[in-house]
């Protein structure tokens, strides 16, 4: 059904192909999952089937690639839209009309399709993807999460014969994430639709792929085979897979299942150890410096015994398009303390997180940062605060080249010159001065946001969904990164779905329902009690409280 033959791929300027070598051939009702670390050209491979790699991207296109014997070269994406649907990275840029139900239906129009066709198919998507109660809402007003789910909605519609997805999952709560990939698994074993996904969270989508190509690095062929063959190999693996690897088990599990089965041996081991684990509480008396005196920070010394809130909200509600999203919430933040906001998407997360900076303005109820209450604030003045990582990081991004961005971020910090530059070495090694950032990926610029909203070292640090894009490693690097931020006091409070970010960084999870808190504890304590937010260690090794592979390896050293 996608035939590559010796495709590569060259961007205009660009001194090497960001793709090459790539062929292999995807079958007719099969999902084939493509991984590999950032960067690596993952997104390239996936746009020349739909044909907006050469035509809307630009660049030189190698070799051929064919879809149903029509060839990408010679057929624009619009002369390929009754075969292929796709959903890029960033569901926002793919929407065309304002409210769910006219989305999607918006592509079945397109094609011609007669009204009573797509009166049916639309019903039939807003309950396949649990979307019926959104149907009159307009998109604006929807969590990242329901928009994602909107945009992948709107391309099963015209039911193409080939899928091509970018990150479907990535905003996405795990149920959620859950019945989009039982949905997609259906529509490859019931009717035979052809699919090729990409995507960083493997511990969600492994156990569905047929087979797995993996591209291992910038210019490097990619290599096919199933997933148990791939994975032994890979340089990105789900923590399941990690597991495997460390208890020697052959084959490789891939699924949880799977691995319960064969965990008896490692839990009788680990029976008399405990987990060792950073601070479960914030860091006492320690305040940190929100403007930096040299590329790597220091922090004031102690100055009191127990240092006030680095952020209160009292009573908060939050009413938008005629939706509450917010009832009455209370949260205090301390210094050093890392919070991992969880719960299914719509919950209310992201409107915490604006309320925080002063984007958004309370309906009803308090909200204090650092003394101040944000949406009456200053800009200027509460950069130094506050900063937030939204989750579409090109919102922050507006400079033609990375140093660019860099030193426009240490001047609007007051930070040395170079502050931010260290930070994106960090985070972003190998990422040189003239990339614009238009030309990284989705994952890559997350991270160059990431470093530009903390050249301020403000006290409080909010990201809303900071993994999204991120393989492995990029994400061992953000923990990094963070850990050593909330050893030095600074608080961090992050939205996430990534529930094996949340086991192994926050001391703290709050859980939302509907706006509402319905549980704060310990992080142990909340995600080993819930089927949906408990990590792939945790669900293997229960009833043993273990939360990630990194505990296990340091019980087994």
């Amino acid at each position: 059904m996608i035939r590559f033959e010796d495709v590569s791929v060259t961007y205009d300027g660009a001194p090497r192909p960001a793709v090459q070598d790539v062929d292999f051939e995807v079958p007719e009702g099969e999902l084939v999952l493509l991984v590999g670390p950032s960067g690596v050209g993952k997104s390239t491979v996936l746009g020349a089937v739909s044909g907006l790699v050469p035509h809307f991207t630009g660049g030189t296109l190698r070799g051929r690639v064919t879809v149903a014997g029509r060839d990408t070269r010679t057929h624009a994406p619009r002369e390929l839209a009754d075969v292929v649907g796709t959903v890029g990275q960033d569901p926002l840029s793919h929407f065309v009309t304002d409210t769910v139900e006219d989305e999607l239906a918006y592509g079945m129009e397109s094609l011609g399709l007669a009204p009573e066709v797509m009166r049916r198919r639309v019903e039939e998507t807003l309950d396949l993807l649990g979307l019926a109660d959104l149907r009159d809402r307009p998109i604006t007003t929807l969590s990242g999460g329901q928009q994602q789910r909107v945009a992948i909605g709107s391309v099963l519609t015209p039911h193409p014969r080939v899928l091509v997805l970018d990150e479907p999952t990535s905003a996405l709560d795990p149920a959620a994430a859950e019945e989009v990939l039982a949905v997609l698994q259906r529509l490859v074993h019931d009717l035979g639709t052809t699919v090729l996904l990409a995507e960083h969270r493997l511990e969600r989508v492994i156990q569905y792929a047929d087979q797995v190509a993996l591209l291992p690095a910038p210019g490097a062929a990619p290599v096919l085979g199933t997933p148990a063959e791939i994975m032994a190999v890979s340089p990105v693996f789900p923590p399941v897979v990690d597991l495997g690897r460390l208890a020697e088990w052959t084959p490789l599990p891939l699924t949880v299942r799977d691995a319960r089965r064969r965990a008896g041996a490692l839990r009788e081991r680990l029976t008399d150890r405990e987990p060792t684990r950073g601070t479960p509480a914030p860091v006492s008396g320690s305040v940190p410096n929100s403007r930096p005196s040299s590329p790597r920070w220091r922090t004031r010394k102690p100055t009191t015994p127990t240092p006030a809130p680095t952020a209160e909200v009292r009573a908060l509600a939050v009413r938008r398009a005629q939706v509450d999203a917010l009832r009455r919430l209370d949260l205090t933040i301390a210094p050093g303390e890392t919070i991992a906001l969880m719960g299914r998407n719509g919950a209310g997360k992201s409107t915490l997180l604006n309320s925080l900076v002063g984007l958004v303005t309370p309906t009803s109820g308090t909200v204090r940062v650092g003394g101040l209450t944000p949406h009456r604030t200053a800009p200027r003045d509460l950069v130094r605060r506050v900063g937030l990582v939204p989750q579409e990081p090109r919102d922050l991004l507006y400079a033609d080249t990375v140093a660019a961005e860099c030193t426009a971020a240490d001047a609007d910090a007051g930070a040395e010159a170079g502050t931010c530059r260290a930070l994106v070495s960090e985070l972003l090694p190998g990422v040189t001065d003239d990339v614009h950032p238009r030309d990284l990926s989705e994952g890559q610029r997350l991270a160059l946001a990431l470093a530009i909203v903390l050249t301020a070292r403000p006290p409080l640090l909010l990201l809303d969904e900071p993994t999204r894009g991120l393989d492995y490693a990029a994400k061992s690097r953000l923990v990094t990164v963070l850990r050593a931020l909330a050893a030095e006091g600074h608080a961090i409070v992050l939205a996430t779905h990534d529930v094996e970010l949340a086991a192994e960084l926050a001391h703290r999870v709050v859980l939302l329902a509907d706006g509402e808190v319905i549980a704060d504890g310990p992080t142990a304590e909340v995600v080993v009690a819930s089927p949906s937010f408990a990590p792939q260690t945790t669900k293997i090794l229960a009833p043993q409280q273990w939360l990630t592979v990194a505990e296990v390896r340091a019980a087994l050293a």
